[in-house]
């Protein structure tokens, strides 16, 4: 028996077939839960956002592209998802691991790696969207600058300037917050 192939998974989707479309979520569940974990660093909001993907790319499957692949947009579905929640809701610097715990009783190196974990997520957060979404794709996801640009429908040109607008934006914030 042949394995369908992602594309004839989505045609049989289209067609009101939802166990083909449970065989989207289960090949792509780990990289769709790992692009929200990376954005929102907190494990049930990423598996909440990870569902919330797969319902939108539900709904959208008729406007999908059959001639793409399905891996990169249904991450960039997850990455818009949680850009769309972390944009929804105030940034709060508070520890993501020890909220109730005293700074003071943590070891200082660990409480120190955490405080700049925090840091960064937060100055990432803080990012245009339209940053954030390459910074995602670059970094996270190892995309190279032109599968960025293909990925976003992006001139090149866009790409580098956008990551260098980003991560110097970055850098700023990091340093104002030391």
């Amino acid at each position: 028996m042949n394995v369908p192939t992602d594309r004839d998974l989505i045609l049989q989707a289209r067609r009101g077939e939802a166990d083909a479309y449970g065989e989207l979520v289960m090949r792509y569940q780990t990289s769709v839960f790992n692009v929200c974990y990376r954005m929102l660093h907190e494990r049930g909001e990423a598996e909440d956002m990870a569902q919330e993907t797969f319902m939108r790319a539900y709904q959208r499957i008729h406007t999908f592209d059959i001639e793409r692949e399905f891996g990169p947009w249904i991450r960039r579905v997850a990455a818009n998802v949680c850009l769309n929640t972390i944009e929804s809701k105030k940034v709060t610097a508070e520890l993501d691991d020890d909220r109730d715990a005293d700074p003071a009783q943590l070891p200082e190196t660990v409480y120190e790696a955490r405080e700049r974990s925090e840091q960064i997520r937060v100055a990432l957060a803080s990012l245009p969207a339209h940053y954030r979404i390459v910074v995602e794709l670059r970094h996270f996801q190892e995309y190279s600058y032109d599968e960025i640009a293909a990925e976003l429908n992006i001139p090149l040109s866009d790409v580098k300037s956008h990551l260098f607008r980003a991560r110097k934006l970055l850098a700023e914030k990091l340093h104002a917050s030391h």
